[in-house]
This record gives C-alpha cells, sequence and structure tokens, in this order.
C-alpha cells in the first residue's frame, strides 16, 4: 500500500513504536518465567488489560500489511519476523548484499521454545522463509514462496544465533534461494526455498534493466 509519508516521520514512528513492541516482548518473557504470588499475577492481569483497552481506543481496522512511500522506503511493521510494532517478532534486523545475500544476528528465548531449551521448529522454519525470500529480493527477483524444504540437523539451542541465505539459482520467474540457521557450534538447520514471482507484477519486474529490493526495510 502506498502511504505518502517523509522518511523523518518513518523515522520518529520507529523510535515510538519499537521500544512499544520491546516492551511487551519483555512481558511475554516475564509471563512465561514468573513465580510472582497469586495476588501479584491477578493485579497484573488487571494491569495489563488496562493498558490493552487504552491502546485499544483507536486502532486499524485490519492488519498493518506492507507500506511504501514515494521513496520506495517500505514498512512491514506486522510482520511476524522483523515486524517493529509487532512483539511476536524477535524482530530480526536482516542485513543484505545485492548480489543476493542476507543475514542477521539475533536471540531467541523463553518465548520461542518448543523441545525443552530448543527452539521450535516452526519459529527455524519461520525465520528462515523470511531470510531466504530477502535473499531473493536483495538480489533483485522478490518473489512468494512456493516451496520450503527444511533439514533438522540438530536441535537449535535457545539463545544467540545467526541465521544466513543466499541466491542458488535463477529460473524463469522461480528463484532458488538456500540458507540456514547456526549457532556457535555451527549449522543446525538448513533450508531451501523456490520464490515465485506473482503475475501482478512480472510486467515491472521483468522489463530490462529493473530490479527489486528486499522484500522489507
Amino acid at each position: 500500500m502506498h502511504e505518502e509519508v517523509p522518511d523523518e516521520e518513518i523515522d520518529r514512528q520507529r523510535a515510538l513504536y519499537g521500544p512499544l513492541a520491546q516492551s511487551v516482548r519483555e512481558l511475554a518473557d516475564a509471563v512465561i518465567r514468573t513465580e510472582v504470588d497469586d495476588e501479584d499475577i491477578r493485579i497484573a492481569q488487571a494491569e495489563i488489560e488496562a493498558i490493552t483497552k487504552r491502546l485499544r481506543e483507536r486502532q486499524l481496522e485490519g492488519p498493518y500489511g506492507v507500506r511504501f512511500n514515494s521513496a520506495g522506503r517500505s514498512r512491514a511493521w506486522g510482520n511476524a519476523v522483523v515486524g517493529t510494532r509487532n512483539p511476536v517478532a524477535p524482530p530480526l534486523v536482516v542485513e543484505h548484499e545485492s548480489s543476493g545475500r542476507a543475514w542477521a544476528d539475533f536471540t531467541l528465548g523463553a518465548a520461542y521454545e518448543g523441545p525443552p531449551g530448543l527452539v521450535h521448529g516452526g519459529v527455524s522454519a519461520l525465520i528462515l522463509d523470511q531470510l531466504l525470500g530477502e535473499a531473493a529480493g536483495a538480489g533483485g527477483k522478490p518473489g512468494m514462496t512456493g516451496t520450503l524444504t527444511l533439514r533438522y540437523r540438530r536441535g537449535t539451542a535457545l539463545g544467540p544465533l545467526r541465521a544466513e541465505a543466499h541466491i542458488d539459482r535463477v529460473e524463469g520467474i522461480k528463484t532458488y534461494a538456500v540458507g540456514h540457521i547456526a549457532d556457535d557450534e555451527g549449522v543446525t538447520v538448513e533450508a531451501e526455498g523456490v520464490f515465485i514471482l506473482p503475475r501482478w507484477a512480472r510486467p515491472h519486474f521483468e522489463a530490462e534493466g529493473s530490479s527489486a529490493p528486499s522484500r522489507f526495510e
């Protein structure tokens, strides 16, 4: 969606909403691990419900979506992996290269647990889907996920992690990307994805000399 917002206003909003989402992430971690007394739990619940009511006094009718201004700056602030305003997101800060590479260093805590002490396999898939898609976009070959295949080599421990991805090859409207998640002992999960350029976008991106930024800011 096009939304004509100056870059300065985008920066101001990021500085406002980013810390709010981080506060809610901290809250989620605290809820999982708290051992306070029952009465403190009831008091905290009432306070959280009051804050939620305050924030709902004015809100969007639906999801945030992806927004672009005329400068080409994109905002996918509701995204479940990189969303600035989404407390569900870790969030990843993804770096890119125009050669078709993307990578991110991040930390996953208690809110992302599956097996005891380990990252949920679905969370690993979520992150790799994002990273592979961003690599495709960084190389000027954006697309929607067609398939995503993962190999779980061993458990991924909660804590500091790194994800990397790059374009493997391009076949017409299909871009093949590969990547992995690693901890300090090496790779834990490998992935390959096929990203297909949507029909509505093909006239623009198939034009000679056209290119695309990564999927999200």
